[in-house]
């Protein structure tokens, strides 16, 4: 059995799900045929069984992939800002600290001090920043500079740590 890299076994997933979808798709269309009645229907090269049969295997090949990327992604670390970490873990943090860029650009993007209309007549409100925009819209740049270095390590590592999966029938 041949060994590919972890990146190339995520990839690999994605394109079998497409697969699937596909197949699926083939599936119906070869599933039927319109003909005039008291005639025998041509029956193609591809028919439901063979496309069936091939969904099976496509979707064994998945779960299989599944079950090795997970392993891999449990026993392998990456080594970020002097703590170590496993890929799966690597990779909820850089989710995380996208989701943190996100929220600290937002406030980072707020005025401190902005005036509400519409409330009363002869009273002017005003929405007041509770925090300073600024230290947010900075935090916010190096989040998100922390989750692509974050990234480029995970992507690193993914090429570098090989699984055990044929992959030459989709080769």
């Amino acid at each position: 059995m041949a060994n590919i890299s972890l990146a190339e076994a995520v990839k690999l997933k994605s394109l079998l799900l497409k697969r699937v979808q596909e197949l699926e798709e083939e599936i119906i269309r070869v599933a039927f045929t319109i003909i005039e009645k008291d005639t025998i229907p041509e029956v193609g090269p591809r028919t439901v069984s063979v496309v069936d049969n091939e969904i099976t295997g496509t979707r064994k090949d998945i779960r299989t992939l599944d079950k090795l990327i997970y392993e891999a992604n449990i026993s392998n670390t990456v080594m970020f800002k002097d703590k170590d970490y496993t890929i799966v873990e690597a990779i909820e943090l850089a989710t995380q600290m996208r989701a943190q860029a996100r929220i600290y650009k937002q406030l980072g993007a707020s005025e401190k001090q902005r005036v509400q209309y519409g409330y009363r007549e002869g009273a002017t409100y005003v929405q007041v920043a509770l925090f300073n925009p600024e230290e947010y819209r900075l935090n916010a740049l190096q989040y998100e500079k922390d989750a692509n270095k974050l990234s480029g390590i995970i992507n690193a590592k993914n090429y570098s740590v090989m699984i055990l999966f044929d992959d030459s029938k989709y080769a």
